[in-house]
């Protein structure tokens, strides 16, 4: 038997009786998929591949879609954390009913606006009084893990850098926007941990989705996290600059912009290291990570020196905190990495 990497083993086609062909399976495969002696596998055959899957896995597939009643008086946000979570644990039809028999025009425009929002690849597929139904249309290879969260990252980091613009041109409307950018980081976020925990209970899609272990699941889960986390902060910096309503001496802003340019290096170079699985890049970020106290101590002086109100002093404070914020989730991200990349996988 020979072994190859990263790809399975190879095992030889052997003849039994006059027309069928036998090839054995490795046992700790097996047992791993929870099979056995008289366990029931389904043989595939597609684009010139064979496929074996259990037939247990197959008939979780085919019950890929549910129901549920809106109860008459019920809370509509209820209503709406009730589909997100069905969306996220990998449900691909999702029908809504009332129990008055006609769903309210309020929960249609709500679950309408959520769908556009927080829903990646979802659709009104039917709509009648009494029913809407919602169906998941995009596919796993379509958009993997990888490139849907580079999405998030560039989302995420687009809005710390326009919240600091606002903040330095007092352009209120751009820290409006800003604010509203949030619902893309979720829209992804959603996405995202609906793929992983897919991914963990199948292999077959865990594959397709570009993930190769529920180690690595569990890994790129917690860096989701961290990065809807940093988008947060932006919005709350971008809040924080509607209070801010006198001119910031440019001395400053100045020393801001600089923590703000730090801040966002250090979580931009925690996600590069984990696109390239760079264990000594991971680390180096962390070691840097470390400076953010030094420019938060040296601004917080020359806050409390402005002559301005103590509702903006507060602000301006709670800016440099997202900002700390924000790197310390670059240094979580990293943290990820080192995990992930600390054993390196034996040479063949």
């Amino acid at each position: 038997m020979e072994e190859l990497p990263d790809e399975g083993e190879v095992r030889r086609i052997q003849v039994t009786g006059r027309g069928s062909y036998i090839v054995s399976l490795p046992k700790k495969w097996v047992e791993d998929i929870g099979l056995g002696r008289g366990g029931q596998v389904v043989v595939t055959r597609e684009n010139g591949i064979l496929a074996i899957t259990p037939m247990t896995m197959m008939k979780k597939e085919k019950r890929n879609e549910i129901s549920f009643t809106i109860p008459s008086k019920g809370d509509i946000e209820s209503v709406v954390r009730r589909v997100i979570s069905l969306y996220l644990v990998g449900y691909s039809i999702i029908r809504l009913r009332s129990t008055e028999g006609r769903l309210p025009s309020s929960v249609r425009d709500v679950i309408r606006d959520t769908v556009r929002k927080k829903l990646v690849g979802t659709e009104i597929v039917t709509e009648s009084p009494e029913e809407l139904t919602l169906q998941v249309l995009l596919s796993y290879p379509e958009l993997s893990v990888e490139d849907a969260l580079r999405r998030m990252v560039i989302i995420a980091s687009s809005m710390q850098k326009d919240s600091m613009q606002a903040l330095k041109e007092g352009n209120v409307a751009l820290a409006d926007e800003v604010v509203k950018m949030d619902d893309e980081v979720d829209r992804f976020s959603f996405y995202v941990v609906r793929q992983i925990k897919t991914a963990v209970q199948d292999a077959r899609i865990m594959k397709e989705v570009c993930l190769y272990s529920p180690r690595e699941c569990l890994g790129y889960r917690l860096v989701v996290k961290s990065v809807e986390r940093a988008a947060d902060h932006a919005v709350k910096i971008a809040e924080n600059v509607r209070s801010v309503q006198v001119r910031i001496d440019p001395n400053l802003l100045d020393k801001i912009s600089e923590m703000n340019s730090f801040s966002n290096s250090i979580f931009e170079e925690a996600i590069k290291s984990l696109f390239k699985r760079s264990y000594d890049s991971a680390d180096e970020v962390l070691k840097r990570a470390k400076k953010i106290e030094a420019y938060e101590n040296e601004i917080v002086p020359v806050i409390s020196k402005q002559k301005i109100k103590g509702e903006e002093m507060s602000s301006l404070r709670l800016i440099l905190e997202s900002l700390r914020r924000i790197c310390e989730y670059g240094s979580d991200i990293a943290e990820v990495v080192l995990n992930l990349t600390a054993v390196k996988p034996q040479e063949p």
